[in-house]
């Protein structure tokens, strides 16, 4: 896999969390499926997360990038960011992910970038922009994430196979 590299975050966000006896870089990262796709969080705050992963491990039969991977890359943005809106003691889960594709690629590297739409006290929205390395848009994503209360003592500290935003590896209660 890429080198890796340590997630960037606002001074803000780095006292928010700090006394939690957290990892900020690991519980913010792209988890175990995002390792395996060489998904690299490059940034991260409330208001803007990005991200990138290569075209060449991520391919679907004809060789151009999976949707799915776009969507692993979207979801994972897009969750940070709403884990970071909502604070610690709160949980974000995915519960609406569209994905348009605009264009096919067959090698380089995709960035994502993800902005929020919504800001709710239950729920957070944000778009993800995925552009290829000429800065030419790949594919936009929307997700919508449900903020819930934490677990009594997880303050966040699990972290989903999926998007490895912070959701606990077992969904609380009624999901």
């Amino acid at each position: 896999m890429g080198e890796h590299t340590r997630t960037t975050f606002p001074q803000e966000i780095v006292d928010e969390w700090a006394g939690l006896g957290l990892d900020l870089p690991a519980l913010f990262s792209a988890g175990h499926l995002g390792e395996r796709m060489d998904l690299r969080i490059l940034y991260a705050s409330p208001d803007e997360v990005t991200g990138t992963l290569p075209v060449e491990g991520n391919t679907q039969p004809y060789g151009l990038l999976h949707g799915g991977a776009s969507a692993v890359l979207a979801e994972t943005l897009g969750s940070v960011g709403a884990m970071l809106h909502a604070g610690p003691g709160k949980l974000a889960v995915g519960v609406d992910l569209n994905c348009t594709h605009h264009r096919g690629i067959r090698s380089g590297l995709i960035t994502g970038t993800a902005t929020p739409v919504h800001r709710g006290r239950s729920t957070a929205t944000y778009e993800t922009v995925i552009t290829d390395e000429d800065g030419k848009r790949v594919c936009t994503a929307r997700l919508t994430c449900l903020l819930r209360d934490a677990p009594a003592g997880a303050d966040g500290a699990g972290t989903d196979a999926g998007t490895g935003a912070g959701t606990l590896a077992t969904p609380p209660e009624g999901r």
